[in-house]
């Protein structure tokens, strides 16, 4: 075959096709007519010689040379991709891009907001899509659907495929509406197991807090389950108590009106939250440097002394 004849936005719509397995879709992402999407198929199906999908009720499927295909072209990409990385250079004051970053309430709240702050200023021209954890975060990544996934390592058993960096730790505290009438400055396991309990958790997702109280055996006398990032101002006027994130607790407790305590669970570990990118931006400037931006802001967090202790 003579590579002279070859376009190489075939192979590029030949991975969007790959990875959304609709030419709709594939579409929309190459920001291209659907009409325009099918015709590139067609030249696909003749550069192969082959059908690359085929309908099979109203999804389509790809053939087995697809298939085989799909890995050595998207490796092929990210090579060319790194290549033209090497000479690229990003001034993010100047720059226009937008990433896009999987990330859930805690995060956006304690860590993204203070990124958000800064790019005001240092980097005008630069838009952030944050999208929550859903179940396929790894999918999502995995099929370059969002540049960026900031989570708890805990909670992504995949993470060792991908690059990935640990940004900070985070321990759990117990939260309390601050008048309230049976806690004093501390907490006992038996309070902890008979008070009426507010459960946190991410969405569908079980949060971490909970499968660690559940693999302790720690009872609790649960009567309300919610997202953790609106749990701390469920607390006011009652008697219920719950655990949350300190980051968490520490920027909205006055706001909240709750109190903090140390938790009466000896063996209850924090979390470590990580960030993970695939390959395909691992040596592109301008993700080199958001992913820089993000580390910093790591850095000056965990050597702030007013973030330790209660």
């Amino acid at each position: 075959m003579d590579l002279r004849r070859i376009d190489l936005n075939l192979l590029v719509a030949f991975d969007m096709l790959m990875t959304e397995r609709s030419v709709t879709r594939a579409a929309q992402r190459l920001s291209v007519g659907q009409s325009a999407m099918s015709s590139t198929l067609g030249r696909l199906r003749k550069l192969f010689d082959d059908p690359i999908m085929t309908r099979d009720g109203r999804t389509l499927v790809a053939t087995p040379l697809a298939e085989s295909l799909a890995e050595p072209v998207r490796d092929l990409l990210v090579d060319i991709e790194n290549v033209l990385a090497l000479r690229n250079e990003f001034d993010p004051f100047t720059a226009e891009q937008t990433f896009s970053i999987i990330a859930n309430d805690y995060l956006i709240m304690t860590f993204l907001q203070p990124l958000i702050a800064r790019l005001s200023t240092e980097a005008p021209g630069i838009r952030l899509r944050i999208f929550p954890t859903g179940d396929d975060f790894a999918d999502q990544l995995r099929r370059h659907q969002v540049d960026l996934l900031l989570i708890p390592q805990e909670a992504f058993e995949e993470h060792a495929e991908f690059h990935h960096h640990v940004l900070f730790q985070d321990r759990y505290v117990v939260a309390v509406d601050k008048d309230h009438p049976d806690v004093a400055d501390e907490i006992t396991l038996e309070q902890f197991s008979e008070l009426p309990y507010l459960a946190a958790s991410s969405g569908h997702l079980r949060s971490l807090s909970e499968m660690q109280l559940d693999f302790l055996g720690v009872r609790r006398n649960t009567e309300i389950t919610a997202g953790f990032g609106t749990a701390p101002f469920l607390l006011k006027g009652t008697r219920l108590i719950t655990l949350v994130h300190e980051r968490l607790a520490r920027k909205v407790h006055e706001a909240a009106g709750i109190r903090l305590l140390e938790p009466p669970i000896a063996r209850l570990q924090p979390i470590t939250e990580i960030m993970a990118w695939t390959n395909r931006t691992d040596a592109v400037a301008g993700h080199r440097w958001l992913r820089r931006m993000l580390i910093d802001l790591a850095d000056e967090y965990d050597g702030d002394p007013a973030h330790s202790g209660i």
